[in-house]
């Protein structure tokens, strides 16, 4: 059971949590409202459609600032405490700096366990709605590329020629073991194609030594013939790089999918260990952001806090974005990039920690 003093630090914990989620939710709402108003204003939808993608996509963009409403929250919630000059009437009670401060990294832990195995199941579902709904809707819904155990799926659309493409594995720029059927606009086939090996670094492909048949007749005198189509080996990865629209489960198929075919699963790999350390993050973040309030007189202005929050978040920001870069293109090992800025807020904490008690 939990002391009376823990149910009233968990409690205040909780308020002032929800109290800033709400605010970045309605923040989240309003810019994707008008993002969405942007996209569709020339075309000729039902006037609901931008708020309902709105609410679809907003969930996986809270999860993406949840560290930094932790952040906020233990600054605001340290300020309230220290304002009140609760601080004293704790310590009086027996509870030290230390162990106020370890109520709060357990239940950010906690709670970030709870934001891994539902919330962001939840939300990467919504997104992958939303994403789906939106291509749907756009210019490019013509165009699809897709990973499964079967290999790599791509159609495409040239001058009236609907064209199916089947690749069995992808080595950097090339595909291997191809077949491409060209089919008319009744869906009627024009040609099929196969090939060992095709160079798809322009949206000009290359094919080497290609079988080309067309009724039922086979030639095989090309040493290299041009293909025109609306993908390169850029587009093809971009289009697999949205993993936030993967759920967990998912992730893990996907992964397999991906090393099956031959193409990197790196960003699948580097996602699920952010996802597996967020827990650990919440709880550092809430750490860090408690040292730095001892750090301060107590008398300082909210507006100093919220100033010192938001440049301590902008820096933890373009650390992780500037290690995760340097996993994804391979130039750091992934668990490096993930685990060095924990290791470096980790020592700040430690370090703040030392002498923190005797505040």
């Amino acid at each position: 059971m939990f002391k009376i003093y823990q149910k009233y630090l968990i409690k205040k914990f909780l308020g002032k949590f929800s109290k800033i989620t709400l605010i970045f939710f309605s923040i989240s709402i309003i810019l994707g409202m008008l993002d969405e108003i942007n996209f569709f204003k020339d075309m000729d939808i039902s006037f609901y459609y931008p708020y309902f993608l709105t609410l679809l996509n907003v969930p996986i963009t809270l999860f993406e600032i949840f560290p930094f409403i932790f952040l906020l929250t233990t600054q605001f919630l340290f300020f309230d405490i220290f304002k009140n000059d609760e601080l004293s009437l704790l310590k009086t009670n027996g509870l030290s700096n230390l162990k106020i401060i370890k109520i709060f990294f357990s239940l950010a832990i906690l709670i970030g366990i709870i934001n891994i195995v539902i919330y962001y199941n939840i939300a990467s579902t919504l997104k992958f709605h939303y994403s789906n709904i939106k291509n749907n809707l756009s210019n490019d819904n013509k165009y699809l590329a897709v990973a499964n155990n079967s290999g790599l799926w791509i159609k495409d659309e040239i001058e009236n020629r609907k064209i199916i493409i089947k690749a069995e594995k992808i080595k950097n720029q090339f595909l291997l073991e191809v077949v491409i059927n060209e089919f008319d606009s009744n869906f009627d086939l024009i040609r099929t194609i196969k090939s060992k090996r095709i160079d798809i670094n322009k949206f000009d492909w290359i094919i080497y030594n290609p079988s080309i048949s067309i009724d039922n007749i086979t030639k095989n005198d090309y040493g290299k013939i041009n293909y025109l189509t609306s993908f390169n080996s850029q587009k093809i990865n971009s289009l697999f790089s949205n993993v936030s629209t993967l759920s967990l489960n998912k992730l893990f198929n996907v992964k397999k999918d991906y090393e099956k075919l031959g193409y990197s699963s790196d960003e699948i790999k580097l996602h699920l260990l952010k996802l597996g350390t967020t827990p650990i993050f919440y709880g550092l973040i809430t750490l860090f952001s408690a040292i730095v309030m001892f750090s301060f007189p107590k008398n300082m202005s909210l507006l100093f806090y919220a100033i010192i929050g938001i440049l301590i978040s902008v820096i933890i920001y373009y650390m992780n974005y500037m290690f995760i870069s340097l996993g994804i293109s391979g130039r750091i090992p992934i668990s490096f990039s993930i685990f060095f800025p924990f290791f470096l807020i980790s020592i700040l904490s430690i370090i703040g920690l030392i002498n923190i008690n005797e505040k």
